[in-house]
């Protein structure tokens, strides 16, 4: 078991249970964002981009099944780029994860999407990892980093928070048939304490503040010839006035 890669653990009864929740929530979240190129991070064997109806969607992982293959920390992408970036579980087992996100803010496009899945500490998830510690086996290990963390993160870059959702309340047990048995607590929990999701999704804007559309040199002079037309035209209608008299 403590050699299970996060690949390997979604395979198992907790992390289908989780994968599950993440996948719906991400499809609602990405169905409707329009742009041209979008990009999942790690996870390549889960298509996080499959409700998304950009025409370049592809994935950038360290593995070579991925189409791009880099670090995270040092995306091989000309700056302002893309439209969207998912990052399924990337800064928790980051070495530096605000690294990850300044780089991703460095590829988007102004008004530009990001949509960050994590771990949250404060759940019955994260009582979990703290009793496996560090030697523990993923999803156990790394640092969990909260939602409130990673939004002032994004705030500092630059982001608008659009949206936050907690899901999965149901504990860490191994057993599939127990986890059917505590679905009762995903309806509770959403209710009555809806941050303490085992995993949370934060969906942020680039935005760009200052920013002023320029408005063509051709369109200003086609404006001004054309509020100079009825001048000259009464001007000559004077002069041919003059004439005939």
């Amino acid at each position: 078991m403590s050699m299970l890669s996060l690949s390997d653990w979604l395979l198992t009864p907790p992390g289908r249970y989780l994968l599950n929740w993440e996948m719906r929530a991400v499809d609602r979240l990405v169905a409707d964002l329009f742009g041209y190129n979008a990009v999942q991070i790690g996870l390549p064997e889960v298509d996080f981009l499959r409700a998304n109806r950009m025409p370049f969607r592809f994935h950038a992982d360290r593995l070579s099944k991925s189409a791009v293959i880099a670090r995270n920390e040092a995306l091989p992408f000309a700056t302002a780029c893309l439209d969207l970036v998912v990052l399924p579980h990337v800064l928790e087992f980051s070495s530096s994860p605000h690294r990850v996100l300044r780089e991703v803010e460095r590829v988007l496009m102004p008004e530009g999407h990001v949509i960050i899945c994590g771990f949250n500490p404060f759940s019955l998830w994260g009582l979990r990892r703290l009793a496996a510690g560090q030697r523990g086996s993923f999803p156990w290990r790394g640092q969990y980093l909260s939602a409130f963390r990673i939004k002032d993160w994004l705030t500092l870059l630059g982001f608008e928070t659009q949206a936050t959702v907690f899901g999965c309340y149901a504990p860490a047990v191994s057993s599939e048939t127990w986890l059917a048995r505590w679905h009762v607590l995903d309806r509770a929990g959403a209710r009555w304490w809806p941050i303490c999701g085992a995993v949370y999704l934060i969906h942020g804007i680039k935005r760009v503040h200052g920013m002023r559309l320029i408005t063509p040199n051709w369109r200003e002079k086609r404006a001004a010839a054309k509020r100079m037309a009825p001048i000259a035209q009464r001007g000559r209608s004077v002069t041919e006035t003059r004439k005939t008299q």
